[in-house]
């Protein structure tokens, strides 16, 4: 029997493990259960490192889910959920537990252990409960526990979900992270009827657990709180603490362990110093390989499959968790490196609090054939001592990569027993928060982990996460639920519009910012109503060839089929709209979400966080109508890349190229034409946009963590033609399809660079008239005629010979008693020009 992995600390230590008695007379010892370490921690010298756990040790995936399983039994039959054969079904796989760790036939036993745990469980009654588990080290144990018990969990987390709010909140005393939040989807959750179980690695003192308790009694008291621990080590004085708490609330705190005993260390015993785990850049020079890159799970991982308990977890997702587990792990097995003896063996890591989803694609992978151990990574500093008995023989340390209460790089992360193995490859599990630049940078975990596998594959699955979420219809707009995901705060409770001529003077004098209120929605009369239907008859052609042309040209310039189209809300939305039923037509599901982008304040960093938290960043595709002199593609450029460089996205950031319909003034190198010609979702407001205002930032109602703002104009459905709209150019798709795909093709071989011709035309415009400043000359039908609807305007400039475009402009011009004034040199249909308050701030 090969040596116990915690004899080298506790000969130095004087550290003592003594056993209780089981009732039972059955199950592991305590010394099967953990070996010891030394920590990086004057407090507490010692730290029980787990075999089954898979948290410093990587260990078959089989034993890991054995383990948590068999907790998870010992609850059920603690609490009357196995019946009168409790120990008939416990004991085999007690026994397998043991004989495996052990050092037991491994394969046999293993496989054994695995099936004995399967059976135990199908004899499990249902019933009520909740389980709560314990980050990082419990996130997997407590889902595997609540897996047993058939019962909804939910996992501590000390990740910060921008918007949502923490339901219960507690900190670990003895810990070097010590904030715990609580961050359920619907709070209702904790109030959940039947015992409440927590669960963790070890229970050593109670007090966390207690602490827990008191929170959770404090919102939603009941009867009965289990705690259930791999091991129990209190002292008894613990013990009394316990039981006088539970006095104290009048409630039942029982305590459920595979093992119970104390650990115990004399007084002022301190741990031998040790040198630091270097971080990659300090350590040796030698060429390391590049991660090979493992596609983004797309289908494999759907958005919406639950990738953890962070935001709570319900038995029904399981199985949806596990067909997604198989589908990454045959995407990682494709991508394996050859193995001719067939001996080598697979490492998964995942990544501290992420523990369930990379353990389920380890065993995919382990039955698939591919020998696998799963382990993850960790905050703890451990001492690494490559001693026989000593349970953490190798080491390495990074920077922190993970958006979490330390943030970026500001704290460095371990992964343990790593190099006690020649790995096949070392595959690790990241949710799209914690893919940042940091990852792949020269102290990130990639490259600390690279010089122990000829291949490294990161593996980025999305998240399914609280906080604010999209807006859809009809609740939200009036486009179909599939067509759009609004990641917009709801302001339509809000009385946001005010008169044209106070509103103007006030965003000119700088008062205020155009994006803080909204205009008043035009009413349009029949005439006008009359000439938009003509209109669309005419050009839903172009507007149909526009849109398979770019559409197009952006899937071949990026080289993939499987974009993320979103759209600037909300001009750019009908077209996202469409570009999504194009790829539609050709086999491709392109999700579809709106983002507000505002002038002078960027574009919403919290949309795009929701973005890139269940996307690759790469696959975005940001749309909008058209451009007019170039403003928002100028915003947009420099917004996505401070969003870039705030989100740590590094290279793997999100593209800063704008795909419009039309660009006629040359600032983006994606567009379906270059004409300025009539887009007709330009004529109307929200009546051809989704029954959606434009969108509002206004910081009296929308706060730090909080999508920007619109209105549903619910009131204007009798009015509504944004489905008449889609519809007509989604009629003329066959009739433009291929020539449109040749002026794609045609587009690809020229020079698309651009000029900012228009940007020119408009100082040109601004110097001649004499105005204060650029933002006040709008080019473009589409820009002219938002200066009708929405703005005071002072003159139109049109050029000669476009009337077929401008009919509805003039229209509008003649309504208001605004001059039109010809230009033959203009590059535009034409311009509108806003009325020039005594100053601009606009």
């Amino acid at each position: 029997m090969s040596t116990w992995t915690g004899a080298w600390t506790a000969e130095r230590l004087g550290v003592e493990v003594v056993a209780a008695d089981r009732v039972d007379g059955a199950g592991p010892a305590l010394t099967d259960l953990f070996g010891l370490a030394l920590r990086v921690n004057p407090r507490r010298p010692h730290l029980l490192v787990s075999t089954v756990l898979a948290k410093h040790v990587p260990t078959d995936p089989r034993v890991v889910r054995a383990a948590g399983l068999l907790l998870g039994l010992e609850v059920a039959a603690h609490l009357g959920r196995l019946g009168a054969g409790a120990d008939d079904a416990l004991a085999p796989v007690r026994a397998g537990l043991v004989e495996v760790l052990r050092g037991g036939a491994e394969e046999e036993a293993t496989a054994a252990l695995d099936a004995a745990a399967a059976d135990a469980c199908a004899t499990v009654a249902g019933g009520d409960g909740l389980v709560l588990g314990y980050a990082e080290t419990a996130t997997a144990l407590g889902h595997l526990v609540a897996c047993a018990l058939r019962v909804p969990s939910v996992h501590s987390t000390r990740r910060r979900v921008p918007g949502a709010v923490p339901a219960l909140g507690f900190d670990e005393a003895h810990s070097h992270a010590t904030e715990h939040l609580v961050v359920p989807d619907d709070a209702a959750l904790l109030a959940a009827p039947g015992p409440a179980v927590l669960v963790d690695d070890e229970l050593s003192t109670g007090r966390t657990a207690l602490g827990t308790i008191r929170a959770l009694h404090a919102v939603a008291p009941r009867e009965v709180y289990v705690i259930a621990a791999l091991v129990d080590v209190r002292r008894a004085e613990d013990r009394a603490a316990l039981a006088a708490a539970a006095a104290e609330l009048g409630a039942r705190i029982e305590v459920v362990a595979l093992a119970a005993g104390e650990v115990r260390v004399p007084a002022g015993a301190t741990a031998p110093g040790a040198s630091a785990v270097p971080l990659p850049s300090e350590g040796a020079s030698a060429p390391r390989p590049a991660p090979v890159e493992v596609p983004d799970p797309g289908d494999a991982w759907p958005v919406g499959v639950r990738e953890s308990g962070r935001h709570g977890f319900a038995p029904e997702d399981e199985a949806p968790l596990r067909a997604a587990a198989e589908a990454v792990a045959a995407a990682v097995a494709a991508r394996l490196p050859q193995d001719p003896d067939g001996t080598g063996e697979v490492l998964v890591l995942g990544t501290e609090e992420l523990m369930y989803a990379p353990l389920e694609v380890a065993d995919a992978l382990r039955r698939a054939g591919v020998p696998t151990r799963f382990s993850t990574t960790t905050r703890s500093p451990v001492q690494v001592r490559d001693v026989a008995g000593y349970a953490v023989r190798s080491g390495v340390r990074f920077v922190a990569h993970d958006r979490d209460a330390d943030g970026y790089g500001e704290a460095d992360r371990f992964a343990y027993n790593v190099a006690s193995r020649p790995w096949r490859a070392i595959v690790v599990v990241l949710d799209r928060p914690s893919a940042t630049a940091a990852l792949r940078g020269p102290d990130g975990l990639l490259a600390a982990l690279s010089p122990h596998a000829p291949a490294v594959l990161p593996v980025v699955l999305p998240v399914d996460a609280a906080g604010p979420g999209p807006l859809r219809g009809p609740d939200f707009g009036s486009y179909a639920a599939d067509e759009v995901g609004w990641l917009l705060t709801d302001l339509s409770h809000v009385t946001l519009e005010g008169g044209r001529e106070e509103r103007e003077r006030a965003i000119q004098s700088g008062e205020a910012h155009y994006a803080e209120s909204l205009p008043t929605e035009y009413r349009p009369d029949a005439a006008y109503r009359a000439l938009y239907a003509e209109q669309v008859g005419a050009v839903a052609d172009r507007v149909a060839a526009a849109v398979v042309t770019v559409g197009d040209l952006a899937r071949t310039t990026r080289g993939r089929d499987d974009l993320v189209v979103v759209s600037l809300a909300r001009a750019g939305t009908p077209i996202g709209i469409l570009l999504r039923r194009w790829a539609a037509r050709q086999g491709w599901d392109w999700p579809h979400h709106a983002v507000s982008i505002v002038r002078d304040r960027g574009i919403d960093l919290t949309a795009l966080r929701w973005l890139v938290d269940r996307y690759d960043p790469r696959r975005l595709l940001i749309v909008d109508g058209w451009t007019g002199k170039g403003a928002i593609a100028r915003e947009l450029a420099a917004a996505v890349a401070s969003a870039n460089d705030r989100l740590r996205l590094g290279e793997r950031g999100v593209p800063a190229d704008l795909a419009v319909l039309a660009d006629p003034g040359e600032c983006v190198e994606l567009f379906g034409t270059r004409d300025d010609f009539l887009i007709p979702s330009a004529c109307l407001n929200s009546t051809v946009s989704g029954l959606v205002s434009r969108t509002v930032l206004n910081t009296d109602l929308i706060g730090p963590h909080d999508f920007h703002g619109a209105k549903f104009y619910a009131e204007l459905a009798d009015e509504d033609v944004s489905g008449d709209y889609l519809d007509a150019v989604t009629a003329a798709f066959d009739a433009v399809e291929d020539d449109a795909r040749r002026e794609a093709e045609r587009l690809l071989a020229s020079d698309r660079t651009p000029t900012w011709s228009g940007w020119a035309a408009a100082e040109k415009l601004q110097a001649e008239h004499g105005l204060p400043s650029v933002n006040l000359v709008k080019p473009g039908v589409g820009e002219t005629t938002r200066v009708l609807l929405r703005r005071v305007p002072w003159r139109v400039v049109v050029r000669p010979g476009r009337d077929a475009d401008l009919r509805h402009v003039r229209l509008l011009a003649a309504e208001r008693g605004v001059p039109v004034v010809e230009v033959d040199d203009l590059p535009y249909s034409c311009v509108g020009i806003i009325r020039p308050t005594e100053q601009d701030g606009s």
